[in-house]
């Protein structure tokens, strides 16, 4: 991808001031929540503890009959849940094929699909906001031959596109039904506060455009100033402000000259907040399309929450946001789950069945029983044989972007417990 990649020049001093944290050196924290962070968090999560059974759990307290409720949904409904579903993933496959192909070298279909199906798949049942996405995606991406500095471009690409459709979704709904632009209830911690979050990053991303070396300088100047893993954070994290624009430059580009594998962004979300509506219509009648989005967009924003299978952050979030807008407590259970049956398992199951596929052939090609071309998709990259290229080691490309070379044949034993300690250190990796 065009653009010039994360600086590595920060790497090495990163690397250098880990080393210098020794135990004589204790890090110390700054600021008052460095200092009280466990209480912080305690106190946080006492809040959504008691926002969750003051407002979700007496509407659900009658459970039973409305789980034995969903054996009466309407199949026609359900069904079309499905098939949107699929289209929402065609989107993504769509605008990852269009991010990493180059003239004269497309990504082949299959290789798209598979990516992506698996990437899709840890980030489902891994769920700490897409990092076990993320690292799976950038091992497969190197172990198949795409250089380091593409690899990381290109990932920083895909995820502007992605998630500015996600944040422009946010600030025009929130604001749209604050306003009365558009019909529905606006309750304020669901609509403006939301709005105004979803501006702030769009604004602070885009100003990297012209504003990464003034912050990148900042950071480091921090991290002079501070010791430990404070340092070590600041370090890593000022290798980000040219990373986005380098991934913003590249995703102006591909805008620039109208690349239709933009509009799989779009679809992406579309068509999965399409197969929530279908959801809605199997039970009753979906709550005004505004609505729906906002409930969507705030309620997934539980997907950063690292619980056990991913399984009951963004359910429970959803059908929060829901009944804070007014929707009937039954129907949203039923919607949500309903949705996040076919939305979770649907990707799930071809998903590690993808990444099963993507690894046996990886290290057939590392093993050397496999020559460049030999599988459908992989001709995507004609520069020799895949063993001739170095992986990266999924931990420390998902930490800080660096992303060193090591062994291919390594990468390809080690890479399930990388991802693991990739994902368990979701916290560093600040995505």
């Amino acid at each position: 991808m065009a653009g010039a990649p994360a600086s590595q020049a920060n790497v090495p001093a990163a690397t250098q001031a880990d080393a210098s944290a020794t135990p004589e050196q204790p890090a110390r924290r700054s600021g008052f929540l460095g200092r009280h962070r466990r209480a912080a968090a305690t106190a946080l999560g006492a809040v959504l503890v008691t926002g969750f059974v003051y407002y979700v759990v007496p509407q659900i307290a009658g459970l039973g009959p409305t789980l034995r409720r969903l054996r009466g949904g309407d199949l026609w409904w359900l069904g079309l849940g499905v098939l949107l579903e699929a289209v929402s993933y065609y989107g993504q496959i769509l605008l990852f094929r269009g991010v990493f192909s180059r003239p004269g070298r497309p990504m082949g279909w299959r290789l798209s699909y598979e990516i992506t199906l698996a990437g899709g798949a840890a980030t489902k049942i891994l769920a700490t906001a897409g990092a076990g996405g993320i690292a799976l995606t950038v091992w497969a991406l190197r172990a198949c031959g795409l250089p380091a500095a593409e690899v990381a471009s290109g990932m920083v690409c895909y995820e502007i596109l992605t998630y500015g459709v996600y944040m422009a979704a946010l600030a025009i709904g929130g604001f749209g039904l604050w306003f009365g632009l558009f019909p529905g209830p606006a309750p304020l911690g669901l609509t403006l506060v939301p709005a105004v979050f979803a501006t702030a990053v769009i604004l602070i991303v885009c100003s990297m455009l012209f504003a990464d070396e003034p912050v990148e300088r900042f950071l480091l100047r921090r991290a002079d100033a501070s010791h430990g893993r404070v340092q070590s954070w600041l370090r890593r994290a000022a290798a980000l402000p040219r990373s986005l624009q380098s991934g913003l430059r590249a995703a102006i580009a591909m805008v620039r000259r109208r690349d239709p594998s933009v509009l799989g962004a779009i679809i992406g979300w579309a068509f999965d907040i399409g197969a929530l509506w279908a959801s809605f219509q199997a039970f009753g009648h979906a709550p005004p399309a505004a609505v729906l989005v906002m409930g969507y967009y705030v309620g997934t924003l539980a997907n950063t929450l690292p619980l056990p299978g991913g399984i009951g952050g963004v359910e429970g979030g959803m059908i929060g946001s829901f009944l804070a807008f007014g929707v009937n407590g039954s129907l949203a259970v039923l919607a949500v789950l309903a949705y996040r049956t076919i939305s979770y398992w649907l990707p799930t199951v071809p998903g590690v069945i993808a990444y099963i596929r993507l690894r046996h052939q990886i290290r057939a090609h590392a093993d050397g029983a496999l020559t460049a071309g030999a599988r459908p998709g992989m001709d995507a990259h004609p520069n020799g044989a895949l063993a001739s290229q170095k992986p990266v080691d999924a931990t420390i490309a998902a930490a800080d972007g660096s992303l060193p070379d090591v062994s291919h044949r390594q990468a390809c034993a080690a890479e399930p417990s990388s991802l693991m300690r990739a994902v368990s250190s979701a916290d560093d990796v600040g995505q």
